[in-house]
């Protein structure tokens, strides 16, 4: 068990207690460092004043009436009452500090150590004694973000039986996000929590390099690649997607390779030097991304081509899809778009070795790194002869609280989940990472927490790299009319698009907290219409008091 130093706090005077209004927060000095206070229910309350993520500052979120605060970058909450972590991406708790209110002044008594820690609070490691373990076991499939998700929420609400993470991959859950985005290859800097935490801080049987190979859900055990069966009472089905390569000639060449792994990014970025021409097939969100990270390490030429005539148009409109491929042009990267993609032609020093694309009505594209960035499946093969059905992509049904149908045991999340979209209920698959993550905390929570189960509520909060960095909020409800404000072409603007008046996504490029604020809204249930945006209702005033 990892142990801590002995605190050392000190009191200071902080503000004037008029200067912090019902349902305010605001950042202030402390020791050299910063703390974030919060009224809520006449009550002032002091944390940490920085995202545990990647360090956003919170008094730039938004708060709601029930002490709830959303990082204003990518969608982490916390509650301000208890400095808790309530949804991902982040993991990390704030730090809790002691606020009083005394002859009209506010003072805070905190460990400076902590008030400038560039981490947060780990609820696990904060724990010294803990009761008799439970005769229980949760076996986690799978370690990307759903699993580090559940191991952290299991234990954050008291979990107290064993817990076994099984990932194919040979290290600690990483932040997979940092790959696409910045071309991240060093599995270290991007673990969440490192073997011996997991291990000795949260009590996990971990297994890495590890594959599951077939799950018996009438004896409730799976099977894995090293020869051993593991028993559980609670299984969790996390294992995430397998990038697909289109099946055409010479996709199997060497040097064509898809995004899933660290080892797959180390093949990217140990082949990008000045003198290599890279091509990139598909106008994803991964491969576009990756058009940004690759363009930075000024290669020879780099290439993308896409079927679609406008990247990102059926997710964000022709116009702001329009402006980020023309934003990505200028930074020296070409596009073919409309393509019909033939074959990738071997190399004619190496025939085992990619040397171009060939599209059709164009010259063929020198390519001696060909990425494809086509999509994944989800990874499902091994639960082909468990008894749990498989829909026809390959996706598991599951139901309101993320538990697979007909198998009350067994819980599927992220990438492999077809579940119910709130608010309208139709069920659909969503691959996005904090979808993963809090499907993983509310999965820890259900089963930590029998009789006290929640259903899973939350709707979808992405952001991308692209352009100058999009926020995107959305139910999958679809669109039928749109509103603007800003300038798409300048990459600064909010996107509110809805389905019979009733807005179904916000999208944003620098206009945050607009994102964070929106999923409030509408987690509360007090999302204006269309019109009334349009015809000038700024969201950001509107008081997040739920309507209940």
């Amino acid at each position: 068990m990892a142990t801590t130093a002995p605190k050392t706090t000190k009191t200071v005077q902080v503000l004037d207690a008029d200067q912090l209004g019902e349902g305010q927060m605001k950042a202030v000095d402390f020791e050299g460092g910063k703390v974030l206070l919060s009224k809520i229910k006449g009550e002032v309350y002091a944390t940490s004043a920085f995202c545990t993520h990647y360090g956003a500052p919170l008094e730039k979120g938004v708060i709601s009436h029930d002490g709830r605060v959303v990082c204003p970058w990518h969608g982490a909450c916390f509650n301000v009452c208890s400095g808790d972590i309530e949804d991902a991406p982040g993991l990390d708790s704030l730090w809790k500090f002691s606020a009083t209110v005394a002859d009209g002044k506010i003072s805070v008594t905190a460990d400076p150590a902590e008030v400038q820690s560039k981490v947060g609070r780990v609820v696990a490691r904060a724990r010294t004694q803990r009761a008799a373990p439970k005769k229980e076991r949760v076996v986690i499939v799978g370690g990307g973000s759903g699993g580090i998700h559940t191991i952290e929420s299991l234990r954050m609400n008291d979990f107290q039986g064993d817990i076994t993470l099984i990932s194919e991959e040979p290290y600690a859950p990483i932040d997979r996000t940092k790959m696409s985005k910045g071309l991240a290859d060093d599995a270290t800097k991007i673990q969440w929590r490192r073997p011996e935490e997991l291990q000795q801080d949260f009590g996990v049987d971990f297994q890495p390099g590890v594959s599951v190979t077939s799950v018996d859900t009438s004896a409730k055990t799976v099977s894995t690649s090293n020869g051993t069966t593991v028993s559980y009472n609670h299984l969790v089905l996390a294992p995430g997607g397998k990038p697909k390569k289109i099946p055409i000639p010479g996709h199997d060449l060497e040097g064509v390779v898809t995004l899933r792994s660290v080892n797959d990014t180390k093949q990217i970025t140990s082949a990008i030097t000045k003198e290599s021409d890279i091509v990139i097939i598909g106008t994803s969100f991964i491969g576009m991304e990756l058009a940004g990270a690759i363009i930075k390490k000024e290669p020879k030429s780099l290439t993308v081509v896409g079927v679609d005539e406008v990247p990102f148009e059926a997710i964000l409109g022709r116009e702001v899809g329009t402006a980020v491929l023309e934003s990505m042009k200028k930074q020296g990267i070409t596009f073919h778009m409309q393509a019909q993609i033939e074959s990738i032609a071997p190399a004619a020093s190496n025939p085992s070795h990619a040397g171009s694309l060939i599209v059709k009505g164009l010259d063929p594209i020198p390519a001696n790194l060909v990425i494809m960035g086509t999509g994944v499946a989800p990874a499902t093969e091994f639960l082909k002869s468990s008894g749990i059905a498989l829909m026809d992509d390959g996706g598991v049904e599951v139901d309101e609280y993320l538990r697979v149908k007909s198998h009350d045991s067994v819980y599927a999340i992220g990438d492999i989940a077809h579940y119910p979209q709130h608010p309208d209920g139709f069920l659909r698959r969503v691959e996005h990472w904090n979808v993963a993550g809090n499907q993983g905390r509310e999965v820890g929570h259900n089963i930590a927490h029998p009789d006290d189960k929640v259903k899973y509520t939350k709707i979808p909060i992405f952001w991308s790299s692209i352009g100058k960095g999009l926020r995107y909020l959305g139910t999958g409800a679809g669109s039928d009319d749109q509103w603007l404000d800003g300038s798409a072409a300048d990459l600064k603007f909010a996107l509110y698009q809805a389905k019979n008046g009733k807005v179904t996504s916000v999208s944003t490029m620098q206009r945050d907290p607009i994102v964070a604020k929106a999923s409030e809204l509408m987690r509360l249930g007090l999302m204006p219409s269309l019109d009334e945006i349009r015809n000038g209702k700024n969201i950001l005033e509107i008081e997040l008091i739920d309507k209940a």
